[in-house]
């Protein structure tokens, strides 16, 4: 009886699963396999918050699978060691896995087929699982991807949306040993964020049906309020792969709709920021466009603004939703990048790594490449603007509700005067127990363009 190993990586769930489906359609019995790799975990990339996602995530997979009389297959150690192991004791002939664009992916792939051909088996690799078009897919005339936004939108936007996939019926799984389930401790030391949502394919489904029975419509107008919260959440999910993208940008643009166009377009963001580097891998810690940048290293500026101590509300604020739920608002996270990297001109790989450490949608691509993009080193085309945080609080939080939630040293403050507590009398200032501002926004603006030589 044939059999196939099923690899899951970013791609946990078992609707539209190119994988999943490729290593059924192949054999008699399949094998799907899950491997906490040691490169992973070496590389620093399993944190908190994405460890006790992940575990949700695998314990939902689990679920799913015996709900079709399967099960996960668990490992841990050296991907390539684990999966040649898996498929010696099983005697499956070919290992099905979704391809990645990092360099870690890179070389997992090369090694696993490398390792698999010496055995005389297969490796099927089925696409990138996170991404609606592949990078590559679609490149501008005479170069290998593109650099801006805006051309490739029209290009991915033509490219069309292939259908999901069902879900499958019966799997059989052969007899093969498996580890019990990790536990988020287990998979990373630490205390993950209080606030954080619950992993798996049926929490993200649960969350993409209500998204789109009703608020997407106002994603347009809303997506950018800070109290309203009105965005949906989903990049968790899409992140763990436990929502195909594809069957997300189907059954959106099925539904249509001003709100529903604003929010496919920026699912495509993430498959632009994916192209970039799967050309460049090099822009995950090099600047894709370099300004000659000699950035500031204070690390008290750099501490208080990672603790959300900064003497700016709004930027406080972000941070500290960061820090509790592993998750910020993209307008926040706009807002802080500005902050940390125009304003206090440090390193926009400081800002990167503190993201890492905490988003639980941590990904090496949106993460390094939205940090080069508000730093002006990355595909913006207005690389020099810097966002006021002052000007960006009476746009999206004018009543101070976001700040208040999230700040609550300064809860009892009403109206926007929130935004601005070192203007209350020197008593009432002392008594919040909230920072001054660590640094001038016109001083820090004007040193920043002096040193872009604007």
């Amino acid at each position: 009886m044939s059999v196939a190993i099923a690899l899951f990586t970013a791609d946990l769930r078992t609707y539209d699963s190119p994988v999943l489906r490729g290593a059924l359609d192949a054999a008699h019995q399949v094998v799907p396999l899950f491997v906490l790799d040691d490169g992973v975990r070496a590389a620093g990339f399993l944190k908190p918050n994405r460890a006790a996602f992940l575990a949700g995530c695998l314990a939902d997979l689990d679920a799913a699978l015996r709900e079709r009389g399967g099960r996960l297959v668990v490992r841990t150690g050296d991907v390539v060691r684990e999966v040649c192991r898996v498929a010696e004791e099983t005697g499956a002939g070919e290992v099905h896995v979704a391809g990645d664009v990092s360099e870690f992916a890179q070389r997992r792939e090369e090694r696993l087929r490398t390792a698999l051909s010496g055995a005389r088996r297969e490796l099927r690799v089925h696409g990138d699982a996170t991404v609606v078009v592949p990078p590559g897919a679609v490149t501008p005339e005479g170069k290998d991807h593109f650099g801006v936004f805006t051309p490739y939108f029209r290009r991915w936007s033509d490219a069309g949306v292939r259908r999901p996939l069902e879900g499958p019926g019966k799997i059989s799984v052969p007899v093969v040993d498996s580890e019990p389930l990790p536990e988020a401790s287990a998979i990373a030391p630490g205390r993950p964020s209080p606030e954080l949502p619950v992993g798996g394919e049926s929490e993200g489904r649960r969350r993409l049906e209500a998204w789109l029975d009703g608020p997407i419509d106002r994603y347009d107008d809303l997506r950018d309020d800070l109290a309203g919260d009105a965005t949906s959440r989903l990049s968790p999910y899409l992140h763990f792969g436990c929502l195909s993208p594809a069957e997300v940008v189907h059954r959106a643009l099925r539904r249509g709709g001003p709100g529903a166009e604003a929010f496919v377009r920026q699912i495509a963001w993430r498959d632009f920021h994916r192209q970039m580097l799967a050309d460049r891998p090099s822009a995950a810690r090099e600047d894709y466009r370099p300004k000659g940048d000699r950035w500031r290293a204070d690390d008290a500026e750099a501490a208080a603004w990672r603790e959300g101590r900064t003497g700016y509300p709004l930027v406080d604020a972000a941070m500290r939703q960061l820090a509790a739920q592993g998750w910020m608002h993209n307008r926040g996270r706009l807002i802080t990048g500005s902050f940390l990297t125009k304003t206090l001109y440090a390193d926009w790989r400081v800002g990167a790594r503190r993201f890492l450490d905490l988003l639980v949608d941590g990904d090496v691509a949106n993460n390094q490449l939205n940090w080069q993009w508000v730093a002006g080193t990355g595909a913006s085309t207005r690389p020099n603007v810097v966002l006021n945080p002052l000007v960006q609080a009476r746009r999206f939080d004018p009543n101070g509700d976001y700040v208040r939630r999230w700040v609550p040293e300064l809860a009892d403050i009403g109206g926007p005067a929130v935004h601005r507590p070192w203007l209350l009398p020197g008593a009432d200032r002392r008594r919040l127990g909230y920072p001054k501002p660590i640094v001038d926004l016109a001083e820090g603006a004007a040193r920043f363009r002096a040193a872009r030589g604007e």
